[in-house]
């Protein structure tokens, strides 16, 4: 029964934390192009595209400690410090993502979206204009090539911390299970 819990913890892994990084990582450079050109609507598609792969493999990936936690118990070895660093290191990933990566993205996303319907309908007279103005002073914090960066800083860091997390896993230090 271990091989199994251990063989769906790593694939859960593969499958639903890999395309997390890998699209949060694409994410700001996605949007920082699409701040650049406001005429593609390609562009505008390609950040909801990454926003949806991320909230989609998000909640997949809470697959991963359950069947982690199912494996360490058959293994016996969930008081061993690897692995309480691990959780811990777990649990501080998830929140990097649910509180400070998603949230900007969504932001971004809908930043540029409105802008997207506001150039649109930019061509129709003084309402137009009006509502320019309104979506333009709501979305100017969110909507910048700043809060890009920020937004790959954040990334880096559950990209970091699920490095440290996957290294542990390899390497186990002080484990007894024959690593």
């Amino acid at each position: 029964m271990t091989k199994f819990l251990l063989a769906v913890h790593v694939l859960a892994a593969i499958v639903a934390i890999g395309p997390v990084t890998v699209a949060a990582s694409m994410f700001p450079p996605a949007a920082r192009r699409a701040l650049a050109a406001p005429e593609d609507p390609r562009a505008v598609e390609t950040v909801r595209l990454l926003l949806r792969i991320c909230r989609v493999y998000a909640v997949v990936g809470v697959a991963v400690p359950v069947f982690g936690f199912a494996t360490a118990k058959n293994m016996g070895v969930l008081g061993d410090t690897w692995l309480i660093v691990s959780i811990v290191l777990t649990a501080l990933a998830a929140v990097v993502l649910v509180a400070l990566v998603l949230p900007r993205q969504t932001a971004i996303a809908e930043a540029l979206e409105e802008r997207q319907v506001t150039e649109s309908t930019d061509s129709g007279g003084s309402d137009a204009a009006a509502s320019t103005i309104a979506v333009t002073t709501a979305t100017a914090p969110t909507l910048t090539s700043r809060a890009t960066v920020r937004l790959a800083m954040f990334t880096g860091q559950f990209n970091l911390l699920w490095a440290a997390v996957t290294v542990l896993m390899i390497v186990r230090p002080g484990s007894t299970t024959g690593a």
